[in-house]
């Protein structure tokens, strides 16, 4: 035992007198414009309201920690059954670029956003997606493995009308995209748990539940694998290779990154307790 044991003290002075700093370079590439034009219609409101923000930064390299944003840009939408401008403005030039004058998207209306940033023009179009309400959600009793997860009880009404693909947002930078495959036409209810880590309880969270588009939520689905979770927003790390329904018309070759989109989206607020 002893023999083991300073043969075993040996090796661990060999590898801890060996250890050595490895400056791993990693390389830069140029910055690509970043576009989150996700619009929001709180349709079950009275009066209806929407978030109407086009919101711009750079891609940063990798170990960088900041996002830079874009406040020198020009931002507007066109109707295009009619053709009449809407015009943005970055009023506290953080890069959030919100409509000069109130703006609610109407139903079966097709608009066009177009950003110029840099001499290039970048061009997108969308119309909105109907969605439906939450029929209830409350706090439930059950756990997952770890036995301190928080239950969220989901119940919503599917159109059985069309096909349709649903983004949960449950705060905290929790997402959960889903379509209408196995439950179209029928009343549909989930469980959704937040992890220990997730959640400090007691907390009052707000649900938003937005009807998208199919290229939508596979474009989400694939953004969401590959920036993960709580990172501050799956649009605040967008993967390069991942493109967007936005166009850079100029120049081809310099691709943005990012979406524009128009949601049909309800909320629900729900006061959650410690339990376990």
């Amino acid at each position: 035992m002893k023999n083991i044991a300073i043969s075993t003290l040996l090796i661990l002075l060999f590898f801890t007198s060996c250890e050595k700093v490895i400056d791993v370079t990693v390389p830069s590439i140029e910055p690509k414009l970043i576009i989150d034009a996700a619009f929001e219609v709180y349709f079950d409101e009275i009066p209806v309201t929407a978030k109407t923000v086009v919101k711009l930064s750079l891609s940063a390299d990798y170990f960088d920690e900041t996002i830079p944003a874009v406040t020198n840009a020009t931002v507007f939408l066109t109707d295009l059954s009619n053709n009449t401008i809407i015009n943005f403005t970055n009023t506290n030039s953080d890069g959030n670029y919100e409509p000069v004058n109130s703006f609610i998207p109407s139903d079966t209306t097709e608009y066009e956003l177009t950003i110029i940033y840099a001499n290039e023009t970048y061009k997108g179009t969308a119309t909105k997606v109907k969605s439906t309400p939450f029929t209830n959600v409350v706090q439930g009793d059950e756990t997952l493995f770890s036995g301190k997860e928080t239950q969220l009880k989901v119940d919503f009404f599917d159109d059985g009308t069309q096909e349709n693909y649903y983004l949960f947002d449950f705060s905290e930078n929790l997402f959960l995209s889903i379509d209408d495959r196995f439950f179209n036409g029928a009343d549909y209810n989930f469980s959704f748990f937040y992890q220990e880590d997730e959640i400090e309880l007691p907390k009052t969270v707000t649900l938003k539940m937005s009807g998208i588009s199919k290229a939508f939520y596979t474009y989400f689905e694939v953004l969401n694998s590959q920036s993960g979770q709580n990172s501050g927003g799956p649009f605040q790390s967008v993967p390069s290779s991942l493109l967007g329904n936005m166009i850079n018309t100029t120049n081809e070759d310099n691709f943005p990154l990012g979406y524009f989109h128009i949601s049909e989206t309800d909320t629900f607020t729900l006061d959650l307790v410690q339990k376990n």
